[in-house]
């Protein structure tokens, strides 16, 4: 139980940073630019991970790391900011909260995780939380914007069980590295052939995209992927219901507004949801999975 509370709380950092990058993209990221906006997110921060675990694809997972680079990253990073140009945040969350129910769909598809009665309760309480905390009836909804979040919601759900699948024996932090460098370079020849020149960013500009970069991506993904490593798919894909509540708490804080009692009722809903996901029992092993863990490399230690 201590060991599933701790790994809960490392996912958590994932969502909490990512329900950031809403705010951020729109106070402070060129307008205009997505494929350049998840390039810069996502080859500085794999570069960084490289940097630090300092090892490289083997066999298979050269493949393998195109394949999760740009379901993970490239495709999704760009859609997301397309969303986020598009859509209020209110809207694009939503979105991204049915995340939970396709990610329990998959992972009962691929892995042989069924979702328990608790998880699918968790998620159905969880979804209508979000919808209770930001749909308010009066935000707009731009077609584009709809489909670009739709289609990042199921990319990533999708990624993110391939990856679980995939990696049970390769270190957290390299294959994290792989996928977004593979993201990044993969997204690079696509952005000058369609956007041009790279986007001419000012003082506030540099500091966004080194906190996204840094915080809600480097560190951010680390956490997520360490989290799918140890925990059932379906409770992670729970803990990425905080996503939604960092960005409505976040507006609340920096525009000064209180929160409705609507709000705090979805709030609770979500954290209620987040709750009775964990009271699950633990979903069967990955079938296919190596039950001894791989040796650390020489002169180092894993890092999960």
């Amino acid at each position: 139980m201590e060991a599933t509370l701790r790994w809960t709380m490392v996912t958590a950092i994932a969502p909490v940073t990512w329900g950031t990058t809403y705010f951020v993209t729109h106070a402070y990221l060129p307008v205009g630019n997505p494929l350049y906006g998840a390039v810069l997110r996502a080859l500085p921060a794999g570069l960084l991970l490289l940097a630090v675990r300092r090892e490289l694809p083997r066999g298979s997972w050269w493949w393998k790391s195109l394949v999760l680079g740009a379901l993970n990253m490239g495709a999704f990073f760009a859609l997301v900011y397309v969303a986020a140009q598009l859509l209020p945040t209110s809207t694009a969350s939503t979105i991204m909260a049915t995340s939970p129910v396709v990610m329990m769909a998959i992972a009962w598809a691929l892995l042989a995780e069924r979702p328990s009665p608790a998880h699918l309760v968790g998620a159905a309480v969880g979804i209508v939380g979000v919808c209770l905390m930001l749909l308010t009836g009066a935000a707009s909804a731009d077609p584009l914007g709809v489909l670009a979040s739709v289609a990042a919601m199921g990319m990533s759900s999708l990624g993110y069980i391939l990856a679980k699948r995939w990696s049970h024996a390769s270190d957290v932090l390299a294959s994290t590295s792989w996928q977004l460098i593979a993201g990044g370079l993969l997204l690079l020849p696509f952005a000058v052939m369609v956007e041009g020149a790279p986007p001419s960013l000012d003082a506030p500009a540099v500091l966004g995209f080194g906190y996204v970069t840094v915080v809600a991506t480097a560190l951010a993904f680390a956490a997520w992927f360490a989290g799918l490593r140890h925990l059932p798919a379906a409770t992670v894909g729970l803990v990425g219901l905080l996503n939604p509540v960092t960005g409505v708490l976040l507006g609340t804080l920096v525009a000064g507004e209180s929160l409705t009692a609507r709000q705090v009722c979805g709030l609770l809903l979500v954290l209620a949801g987040i709750l009775t996901g964990r009271r699950a029992r633990r979903a069967p092993r990955i079938r296919g999975a190596v039950t001894v863990p791989a040796p650390a490399p020489e002169g180092g230690h894993r890092h999960e």
